[in-house]
């Protein structure tokens, strides 16, 4: 049993002024621009990014403007954001709770931080442990020896949600560039070491390596395999097309092409692989309908074996899902709020209509209101 994200509460945070919502094995944010899919999101990128040392935390804060930026409606609306993550395991329940309040130099520091573990089996919950308050990075990180098991585990199972996100093809991003051969043990969120993880696969993991490979050939039939030869323990992502015997390299991938291979990968990797909650934001981004389909086909089979979360914008995407994985992401002034559709109202609207449908005509929620 892979371990689940079961709750999360987060208030006061970019556009979420107070938000309770208990995502399932998938679940599929859909809703306008601006309406708060990318603001949960980059929630789970701050703390994936503040689980890994004690200077990340900071550097996210600065990287996106500043506290003020981070903060619902600005400092003078909002002081603290509040967060509260509940993760079930095959032993437990995980519990992980802090507050960040506003500070000098457009700051954020920790205020509180409390994480706990309940065994199955007691009828009460176990005690909160507390940390010390007033620092600028999750002393989390800075537990884990002898007799501190439980803040161990629940940094680990947090490090576990992982955000990836192909957007960045320029022709200077990290995927297209040479890596490390022997950095290949995790697809890492931005896919840059993708040639070593597919290097591993190819000599460990045959299996799950054709299956990459034929996958690919399904979205772009000119592909015929890749081509994996370290240069002096650094690798650059290449492959043979059908009919010619040149060597293609990155450097001369299409962003669809790149995207396609780092979705394929990562969504076929074996189940140890596999992060325990996978978030994508919008994967469907620069694909062609067809290869959609397919990546559609590709993440409900990976829902099965992980838990999934993904903010998407396109109909064809939708319509590769169930009502019942649909979350409707809305704006009310400056707060967003998160719903499910009513499968009883929808039953008869989709005996006529697509999924994608009922959404284009409202009848769901989540497009552009005036």
């Amino acid at each position: 049993m892979k371990n689940r994200l079961e709750k999360i509460r987060l208030k006061g945070f970019k556009t979420f002024e107070d938000l309770d919502f208990e995502p399932g094995p998938l679940s599929v944010l859909i809703g306008p621009n601006g309406a708060g899919k990318s603001n949960f999101v980059s929630f789970f990128r701050m703390l994936s990014w503040a689980m890994v040392n004690e200077k990340n935390f900071a550097t996210f804060v600065g990287q996106h403007g500043g506290a003020s930026m981070l903060l619902h409606g600005g400092p003078e609306t909002t002081r603290e954001i509040e967060a509260e993550l509940t993760l079930r395991s095959s032993q437990g329940e995980n519990q992980y709770s802090f507050r960040l309040f506003y500070a000098a130099r457009d700051e954020l520091i920790y205020a509180d931080e409390r994480y706990r573990f309940s065994r199955y089996g007691f009828e009460t919950r176990a005690p909160w442990n507390e940390t010390e308050a007033g620092h600028r990075f999750p002393q989390l990180i800075t537990l884990g020896g002898e007799g501190e098991t439980t803040a161990r585990v629940i940094r680990l199972m947090l490090s576990r949600i992982i955000v990836h996100q192909f957007h960045d093809t320029s022709p200077t991003s990290t995927m297209r560039r040479k890596w490390d051969v022997n950095d290949d043990r995790w697809l890492r969120e931005h896919a840059g070491n993708i040639a070593p993880v597919l290097l591993r696969l190819y000599e460990n993991e045959p299996k799950c390596y054709r299956r990459i490979v034929d996958t690919i050939r399904l979205i772009l039939p000119f592909f015929s395999d890749f081509e994996l030869e370290p240069d002096y323990d650094r690798l650059l992502l290449s492959w043979r097309e059908i009919g010619s015997d040149r060597v293609f390299n990155a450097s001369q991938a299409s962003d669809g092409m790149l995207r396609t291979i780092a979705l394929v990968t990562l969504l076929l990797l074996p189940n140890d692989q596999l992060p325990d909650v996978l978030v994508l934001d919008e994967p469907e981004l620069g694909l062609h309908p067809f290869a959609i389909n397919i990546v559609g086909g590709l993440i409900r089979a990976a829902s099965t074996k992980t838990q999934l979360i993904i903010a998407t914008q396109s109909p064809a995407l939708v319509d590769c899902f169930d009502p019942d994985d649909i979350v409707v992401v809305e704006r009310e002034g400056l707060k967003s709020t998160f719903s499910r559709p009513n499968l009883d109202d929808l039953q008869e609207w989709l005996e006529d209509y697509s999924l994608s449908e009922v959404w284009n005509k409202n009848i769901i929620g989540g497009r552009p209101q005036r």
